[in-house]
């Protein structure tokens, strides 16, 4: 049967419905998804869901989007992936985003699984997310900051043979505004490392943390905020490793068009708060990462938010293996593309059982790629397992589907 004839998998309600798009247009087979949110008040796709499609859609030529009346029903047709291809949407080479000042979500969302898209891209992927959308700090929903995108996730492509021309500049900071929608920041990837296939990987000794890095940001209040946040973390990891830094960096908030009738030319501030990024590195290159950031409504001390963030870190280090659960989809779905050769990981029972984790081990088998294989680890660690996974050999193979 020829691809174009092939029958979309179907999927039911919106669970992980972005990973399930990427892995959609990395293999060609087109998706139908019913049952979006039907008895919810606002019934159907969310803003950051179809700003999503959008994005889709820019960095793809060919690809078919049809979205029912109600929005609870989609179906995806991939196409080529094209990236900032001339004569595809770029200007100039860029791809300018906006996304809507009703998105709940960070940034973070879209720049992961971009990133998984632009290895396989036909030209470079230049992407600058803008609009009063754009929160790059943590947010509720339980997305990572820009900053932890940037230290703990871009780095791990590196052990699949992707590393050059990767860079994630943050050019305005925000936090997550009122009500927690957007916060008018601004972010640019650029991503120019175009493999053919991902590097079979054999990463079986975590190591030992040597070092743990991070970064303080505040957004329209006071820059002492951030030396409160770096004392109180420091106070509980210096006894890990006394090579500790966390960088410091304040910014003013960003403008918005107000919504007062009266004088059109007013505009507001948005986008005010702090937080933490940390992130320790043992000494074989393992990452792990812990995002913290102020609540809309404020209530929240430095000092607790930098202690807190500390601690979500150690929790993370404890949980052991070479992957975390942040970085979990990222690195299993780059060993499922990869050539076909059996690659092995060392990774946390911890981070296997997580229902994340778990997800996305049925979608890669639902959409033809390999089911993975899992042996006891021989390192003296009883909660880590070494888990093994065929590549498919998928690749940057330019398949279009229309």
């Amino acid at each position: 049967m020829s691809d174009h004839a092939q029958a979309p998998l179907r999927f039911k309600t919106q669970k992980n419905l972005a990973h399930r798009l990427v892995l959609s247009t990395l293999t060609g087979r087109p998706v139908y998804f019913s049952q979006i949110r039907p008895s919810s008040v606002n019934p159907g796709l969310a803003p950051h869901e179809i700003s999503f499609l959008r994005l889709l859609e820019a960095v793809t030529n060919g690809s078919s989007i049809d979205i029912s009346y109600t929005g609870t029903a989609l179906v995806y047709r991939p196409g080529l992936i094209t990236g900032s291809a001339p004569g595809s949407g770029a200007s100039g080479g860029v791809i300018r985003h906006e996304i809507p000042a009703r998105c709940k979500r960070g940034v973070s969302y879209f720049l992961l699984h971009l990133c998984l898209l632009a290895p396989f891209s036909k030209a470079p992927m230049n992407v600058l997310f803008t609009g009063p959308g754009v929160i790059t700090a943590a947010t509720p929903a339980g997305d990572m900051s820009a900053d932890t995108v940037r230290t703990a996730i871009l780095p791990l492509y590196a052990c699949f043979g992707i590393e050059k021309t990767i860079e994630l500049r943050i050019l305005k900071r925000s936090n997550i505004g009122a009500n927690g929608q957007g916060g008018a920041g601004e972010v640019h990837l650029v991503f120019g490392d175009q493999v053919r296939l991902p590097k079979t990987i054999h990463l079986l000794k975590p190591g030992r943390v040597k070092r743990i890095r991070g970064v303080a940001y505040c957004t329209g209040v006071s820059a002492s905020n951030n030396a409160r946040m770096i004392e109180a973390a420091r106070g509980v990891l210096n006894p890990i490793t006394s090579d500790t830094y966390v960088f410091s960096d304040f910014s003013s908030a960003p403008f918005i068009p107000s919504k007062d009738s009266s004088n059109p030319d007013a505009r507001t501030k948005t986008g005010i708060g702090f937080g933490l990024s940390l992130v320790a590195e043992s000494s074989n290159g393992a990452l792990y990462s812990a995002d913290v950031a102020s609540p809309p409504s404020g209530a929240m001390p430095p000092e607790d938010l930098g202690q807190r963030c500390a601690f979500q870190l150690l929790e993370t280090m404890s949980a052991g293996g070479h992957v975390s659960v942040a970085a979990a989809p990222t690195f299993l779905t780059l060993m499922a593309m990869g050539s076909e050769d059996v690659g092995r990981v060392q990774m946390s029972k911890r981070v296997i059982s997580d229902e994340q984790v778990v997800d996305l081990g049925r979608d890669l088998k639902a959409f033809g790629l390999s089911g993975w294989g899992f042996r006891e680890s021989e390192t003296e660690r009883d909660e880590d397992v070494v888990v093994t996974v065929m590549g498919k050999g998928v690749g940057n193979v330019g398949r279009k589907i229309s």
